[in-house]
Protein backbone atom coordinates (compact mmCIF):
# COMPACT_ATOMS: atom_id res chain seq x y z
CA UNK A 1 0.00 0.00 0.00
CA UNK A 2 0.59 3.34 -0.77
CA UNK A 3 -0.25 6.84 -0.07
CA UNK A 4 -0.71 8.75 -2.89
CA UNK A 5 -1.68 11.84 -4.76
CA UNK A 6 -1.43 13.63 -8.44
CA UNK A 7 -0.01 17.14 -7.64
CA UNK A 8 1.79 19.50 -9.84
CA UNK A 9 4.74 20.04 -8.05
CA UNK A 10 5.85 24.24 -7.63
CA UNK A 11 9.24 25.80 -7.56
CA UNK A 12 9.06 28.39 -5.67
CA UNK A 13 10.87 31.89 -6.73
CA UNK A 14 12.12 34.57 -5.17
CA UNK A 15 8.86 36.53 -4.49
CA UNK A 16 6.98 32.92 -3.43
CA UNK A 17 9.55 32.70 -0.68
CA UNK A 18 9.79 36.74 0.27
CA UNK A 19 5.44 35.90 0.96
CA UNK A 20 6.09 32.98 2.53
CA UNK A 21 8.61 33.98 4.50
CA UNK A 22 6.43 37.19 5.32
CA UNK A 23 3.60 35.52 6.48
CA UNK A 24 5.58 32.97 9.00
CA UNK A 25 7.34 35.88 11.06
CA UNK A 26 4.05 38.12 10.87
CA UNK A 27 2.43 34.65 12.07
CA UNK A 28 5.32 33.35 14.29
CA UNK A 29 2.51 33.16 17.72
CA UNK A 30 0.45 30.95 16.06
CA UNK A 31 0.68 27.33 15.74
CA UNK A 32 0.95 26.57 11.77
CA UNK A 33 2.38 23.74 10.76
CA UNK A 34 4.15 25.51 7.32
CA UNK A 35 4.93 23.17 4.09
CA UNK A 36 8.30 23.08 3.42
CA UNK A 37 9.03 24.88 0.35
CA UNK A 38 9.99 22.01 -1.02
CA UNK A 39 6.85 20.29 -0.87
CA UNK A 40 4.85 22.92 -2.34
CA UNK A 41 1.97 21.76 -4.63
CA UNK A 42 -1.49 21.89 -6.41
CA UNK A 43 -3.11 18.75 -5.68
CA UNK A 44 -4.96 17.22 -8.76
CA UNK A 45 -6.40 14.10 -6.99
CA UNK A 46 -6.12 12.40 -3.25
CA UNK A 47 -6.14 9.18 -3.72
CA UNK A 48 -5.18 7.98 -0.58
CA UNK A 49 -3.88 4.39 0.83
CA UNK A 50 -3.89 2.26 -2.51
CA UNK A 51 -2.81 -1.37 -3.03
CA UNK A 52 0.40 -1.85 -5.08
CA UNK A 53 -1.09 -3.82 -7.98
CA UNK A 54 -4.04 -0.63 -8.49
CA UNK A 55 -0.80 1.93 -8.80
CA UNK A 56 -0.24 0.47 -12.47
CA UNK A 57 -3.70 1.24 -13.67
CA UNK A 58 -3.40 4.65 -12.18
CA UNK A 59 -0.44 5.12 -13.91
CA UNK A 60 -1.31 4.37 -17.32
CA UNK A 61 -4.58 6.58 -17.18
CA UNK A 62 -2.85 9.51 -15.52
CA UNK A 63 -0.56 9.16 -18.69
CA UNK A 64 -3.44 9.00 -21.11
CA UNK A 65 -4.95 12.12 -19.77
CA UNK A 66 -1.46 14.24 -19.84
CA UNK A 67 -1.48 13.43 -23.40
CA UNK A 68 -4.56 15.38 -23.74
CA UNK A 69 -2.80 18.80 -22.63
CA UNK A 70 -0.81 21.12 -23.50
CA UNK A 71 1.86 23.21 -21.54
CA UNK A 72 0.34 26.62 -20.38
CA UNK A 73 0.94 29.66 -17.74
CA UNK A 74 -0.63 29.88 -14.26
CA UNK A 75 -0.74 32.92 -11.88
CA UNK A 76 -0.29 32.44 -8.09
CA UNK A 77 -2.44 35.19 -6.42
CA UNK A 78 -3.63 36.44 -3.24
CA UNK A 79 -3.73 34.65 0.03
CA UNK A 80 -6.69 33.23 1.92
CA UNK A 81 -7.94 30.69 4.53
CA UNK A 82 -9.83 27.55 4.60
CA UNK A 83 -12.56 27.24 7.24
CA UNK A 84 -13.86 30.27 8.58
CA UNK A 85 -12.37 33.87 10.13
CA UNK A 86 -13.09 32.53 13.73
CA UNK A 87 -11.90 28.85 13.09
CA UNK A 88 -9.17 28.77 9.97
CA UNK A 89 -7.82 25.38 9.38
CA UNK A 90 -5.70 26.39 6.26
CA UNK A 91 -3.76 29.06 4.70
CA UNK A 92 -3.38 28.96 1.15
CA UNK A 93 -1.90 31.25 -1.78
CA UNK A 94 -4.57 30.91 -4.53
CA UNK A 95 -4.71 30.57 -8.63
CA UNK A 96 -6.09 33.04 -10.44
CA UNK A 97 -8.83 31.34 -12.90
CA UNK A 98 -7.27 29.57 -15.54
CA UNK A 99 -9.12 27.28 -17.81
CA UNK A 100 -6.42 25.09 -18.47
CA UNK A 101 -6.03 23.75 -14.77
CA UNK A 102 -9.37 23.40 -14.27
CA UNK A 103 -9.16 21.10 -17.46
CA UNK A 104 -6.60 18.93 -16.47
CA UNK A 105 -7.89 18.52 -12.45
CA UNK A 106 -11.15 17.81 -14.54
CA UNK A 107 -9.80 15.70 -17.03
CA UNK A 108 -7.75 13.84 -13.78
CA UNK A 109 -10.48 13.38 -12.13
CA UNK A 110 -13.11 12.28 -14.42
CA UNK A 111 -10.26 9.40 -15.74
CA UNK A 112 -9.12 7.80 -12.65
CA UNK A 113 -13.28 7.49 -11.57
CA UNK A 114 -13.41 4.12 -13.56
CA UNK A 115 -10.74 2.74 -11.13
CA UNK A 116 -12.56 3.14 -7.93
CA UNK A 117 -11.31 6.58 -7.15
CA UNK A 118 -14.86 8.66 -7.16
CA UNK A 119 -14.52 12.49 -7.79
CA UNK A 120 -14.68 14.62 -4.44
CA UNK A 121 -17.63 15.92 -2.88
CA UNK A 122 -16.35 19.65 -3.55
CA UNK A 123 -15.65 21.31 -6.62
CA UNK A 124 -12.08 21.86 -7.77
CA UNK A 125 -10.91 25.21 -6.07
CA UNK A 126 -6.80 25.68 -7.17
CA UNK A 127 -5.41 26.57 -4.42
CA UNK A 128 -1.13 25.91 -2.66
CA UNK A 129 -1.89 25.07 0.71
CA UNK A 130 1.15 26.96 2.77
CA UNK A 131 0.07 25.82 6.52
CA UNK A 132 -2.29 24.19 8.13
CA UNK A 133 -3.28 25.93 11.14
CA UNK A 134 -3.17 24.78 14.80
CA UNK A 135 -3.86 27.50 17.05
CA UNK A 136 -4.48 31.24 16.26
CA UNK A 137 -2.96 33.36 19.33
CA UNK A 138 -4.51 36.95 18.53
CA UNK A 139 -7.08 36.45 15.53
CA UNK A 140 -7.12 39.91 14.32
CA UNK A 141 -3.17 39.95 13.70
CA UNK A 142 -3.87 36.66 12.15
CA UNK A 143 -6.67 38.15 10.01
CA UNK A 144 -4.44 41.66 9.16
CA UNK A 145 -1.55 39.23 7.84
CA UNK A 146 -3.90 37.17 5.64
CA UNK A 147 -5.74 40.22 3.98
CA UNK A 148 -2.11 41.62 3.63
CA UNK A 149 -1.34 39.54 1.03
CA UNK A 150 -5.01 38.63 -0.26
CA UNK A 151 -4.52 41.11 -3.80
CA UNK A 152 -0.87 40.58 -4.47
CA UNK A 153 0.47 38.28 -7.09
CA UNK A 154 2.84 35.85 -6.18
CA UNK A 155 4.36 34.09 -9.23
CA UNK A 156 3.87 32.95 -12.23
CA UNK A 157 3.78 29.51 -13.40
CA UNK A 158 4.68 27.35 -16.72
CA UNK A 159 3.00 24.25 -15.86
CA UNK A 160 4.32 21.26 -18.39
CA UNK A 161 4.06 18.50 -15.99
CA UNK A 162 2.56 16.69 -13.36
CA UNK A 163 3.56 13.74 -11.00
CA UNK A 164 2.43 10.83 -8.90
CA UNK A 165 4.11 11.46 -5.65
CA UNK A 166 4.18 9.02 -2.67
CA UNK A 167 3.36 10.56 1.08
CA UNK A 168 4.90 8.90 4.07
CA UNK A 169 3.72 10.99 7.06
CA UNK A 170 6.38 10.91 9.77
CA UNK A 171 6.37 12.50 12.86
CA UNK A 172 8.57 16.01 11.73
CA UNK A 173 6.19 15.96 8.41
CA UNK A 174 5.80 14.00 5.12
CA UNK A 175 8.13 12.90 2.79
CA UNK A 176 7.29 12.81 -0.73
CA UNK A 177 8.43 10.77 -3.19
CA UNK A 178 7.63 11.34 -6.99
CA UNK A 179 7.00 7.38 -8.36
CA UNK A 180 6.06 9.20 -12.19
CA UNK A 181 6.17 12.49 -13.93
CA UNK A 182 3.54 13.32 -16.75
CA UNK A 183 4.77 15.66 -19.58
CA UNK A 184 1.81 17.84 -20.90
Amino acid sequence: MKRIFAAVKIAPDANFISIYTQLKAALRHDRINWVPLQNVHLTLKFFGEVPDEQIEAIDETLRQASERHKPFGMQLFGTGIFGSSYDPHVVWFGIRQSEQISALASDVLDAVVPLGFPRDRQNFRPHLTIGRIKRIADKNIFQQAIHKYSDTSIQEIKVESFELIESKLLPEGPVYTVLERYGI
